[in-house]
C-alpha cells in the first residue's frame, strides 16, 4: 500500500517575476526543458525542436476544446458593478455561475449590460456558486448574443496583465467551445510544427475534455487522498484509442488529454464526465510521454507530474526556476518521459 501524501510534499517555491503574464511570441519560441530520465540532466531545447524529438509510431494528440468568452461584467440596476463568471450549463438551460459580489446579489436580481439590457437572472446560492438564467433576447438565441457581444475569455487569476489578443489564450486548433480555461500545453504548437512532426512520420489526433475552474485550484485538504477531484467533461473517438493502441509511444499534449484518455481506458468509455484523479500508483494505460507547462504549487495538476515522472519533478522543477524558465498559463513547457510502473 502506498503511504499517504501531504499536501505540503507538493509546494515549491515560485518567485512571482517567474510567473509569466504575457505569451511569449511566436508561440513555438517558448522553451522546453526535456527530462532525459534519472541520473541525466535535462535539455534546454524550444518547442519549435519538439518534431525533432518524434518520429514514426508516435502518436501526438491535442485537446482542441475552445474556451467561452464567459466571463461577464453587469451592473446591478442600481448601478453597482457584478462580475459574472459562467461555468456549467444545466440541462434545463440555466447555468450555474460564480458571482462576485455574491453577498450583495439577492435572489430575483436581473443584472444588466453597460448599455442598460437585462443579461441575466441570478438565483439560488449552490454552496459557492449561484444559478443563474439568462435573459432570453426577442432578436435571437440569448447566449450567443450576450457572450459574443458582452463576454470575454477568463485569464487565470494569476494573470494580471490584460490580453491584447484574446486568441492568444486559444490553441491553433481550438474548436468546440466549451471550457472555462485553456488547455496550456497546447498554446505553444504551431500549425508549422505539427506539420513537421506530420513529415516525420508522426500521427496528429485530437480529442475535447472541457477544461472548468478546478484546474486553477489548489489542493483542498492537507491530504491528498482526500481531495475531490473537480468533474470535466470529455470525447475521444473510437479511432484515437485505436491509434493509441497501435503507437509505439502515445504523446499527450497538456494534462487534459492525459485525463481524457486514461479516463477513457480505465472506463471503457469514449465520452462522459470524468472525476479522475491522478496521482501515485495509477495504473497507466495509454500515455508515454508528456509535454505540459510548469504547474501552480500544491495543485492536482502536479499531483499528475508526480505520478509520471516520481519524485524527479523536483529536480527538473528546480533546474527551470534556477534556468529563468517561465511558468504558468503563459509560461514555458518540459517534455516529460513516463517512469516505470512502482
Amino acid at each position: 500500500m502506498l503511504a499517504a501524501m501531504d499536501a505540503a510534499d507538493f509546494d515549491y517555491p515560485l518567485p512571482g517575476e517567474l510567473i509569466a503574464q504575457t505569451p511569449v511570441e511566436p508561440r513555438d519560441a517558448a522553451r522546453l526543458l526535456v527530462d532525459r530520465g534519472p541520473g541525466h540532466p535535462p535539455d534546454h531545447l524550444h518547442v519549435t525542436d519538439l518534431p525533432d524529438l518524434l518520429g514514426p509510431g508516435d502518436l501526438l494528440v491535442v485537446n482542441d476544446t475552445r474556451v467561452r468568452p464567459a466571463r461577464l461584467r453587469l451592473v446591478k440596476p442600481t448601478g453597482g458593478a457584478v462580475e459574472v463568471l459562467l461555468l456549467d450549463r444545466r440541462p434545463d438551460g440555466a447555468w450555474e455561475a460564480l458571482v462576485k459580489p455574491s453577498r450583495r446579489v439577492p435572489p430575483g436580481s436581473v443584472l444588466q449590460t453597460a448599455d442598460g439590457r437585462p443579461a441575466l437572472t441570478v438565483g439560488a446560492d449552490l454552496g459557492g456558486r449561484r444559478l443563474v438564467e439568462l435573459v432570453d433576447r426577442p432578436d435571437g438565441d440569448a447566449e450567443p448574443a450576450l457572450l459574443d457581444t458582452h463576454g470575454e475569455v477568463p485569464l487565470p487569476p494569476y494573470i494580471h496583465e490584460p490580453l491584447a489578443d484574446p486568441e492568444r489564450y486559444q490553441t491553433v486548433f481550438a474548436h468546440r467551445t466549451g471550457s472555462v480555461a485553456a488547455p496550456t500545453a497546447g498554446l505553444h504548437l504551431t500549425e508549422a510544427v505539427l506539420d513537421r512532426c506530420r513529415g516525420r512520420g508522426v500521427r496528429v489526433e485530437r480529442i475535447d475534455l472541457e477544461v472548468g475552474l478546478g484546474t486553477f485550484r489548489p489542493l483542498a485538504s492537507e491530504k491528498v487522498e482526500a481531495h475531490h477531484m473537480h468533474a470535466e467533461r470529455y470525447r475521444v473517438g473510437r479511432e484515437v484509442m485505436d491509434a493509441a493502441a497501435a503507437a509505439g509511444r502515445v504523446v499527450a499534449v497538456g494534462t487534459t488529454v492525459v485525463r481524457a484518455l486514461e479516463s477513457a481506458a480505465a472506463t471503457g468509455r469514449l465520452e462522459g464526465s470524468t472525476e479522475l484523479f491522478i496521482r501515485r500508483g495509477h495504473d497507466w494505460r495509454v500515455v508515454d510521454v508528456l509535454l505540459t507547462n510548469f504547474h501552480v504549487p500544491r495543485s492536482s495538476l502536479l499531483v499528475l507530474v508526480d505520478a509520471f515522472v516520481g519524485p524527479r519533478w523536483r529536480d527538473l522543477y528546480e533546474a527551470a526556476r534556477t534556468g529563468g524558465y517561465r511558468f504558468l498559463s503563459f509560461g514555458d513547457a518540459m517534455l516529460l518521459r513516463r517512469a516505470p510502473h512502482r
